[in-house]
């Protein structure tokens, strides 16, 4: 397991646990909708959990110094073990 974060995501915390019938990751993604959240393979054995938000709601009149909040980018990738089925793998 190699764990990528990055910008306001980087505590985001995520539980993979292993039952006989499949392979469970859950993660706190608090303020995100399930559609802005990408789940997806790398290579055919590594899971990438990602989301990148680009929001500019600008006032043309207004000055700004400095702006955090208004875009994020988050993804963990975790290396999948030999016995998961990749045909299987599903985002709930």
């Amino acid at each position: 397991m190699f764990p990528h974060k990055t910008s306001g995501f980087v505590n985001t915390r995520v539980d993979w646990k292993e039952t006989l019938e499949s392979h469970v990751f859950k993660a706190d993604l608090s303020g995100m909708r399930k559609e802005e959240v990408k789940v997806e393979v790398e290579d055919d054995k590594v899971l990438l959990i990602s989301r990148e938000r680009n929001v500019n709601k600008e006032v043309k009149s207004d000055t700004w110094h400095h702006v955090e909040r208004s875009s994020d980018k988050f993804s963990r990738r975790f290396r999948l073990s030999e016995n998961v089925k990749m045909n299987q793998i599903k985002a709930l």
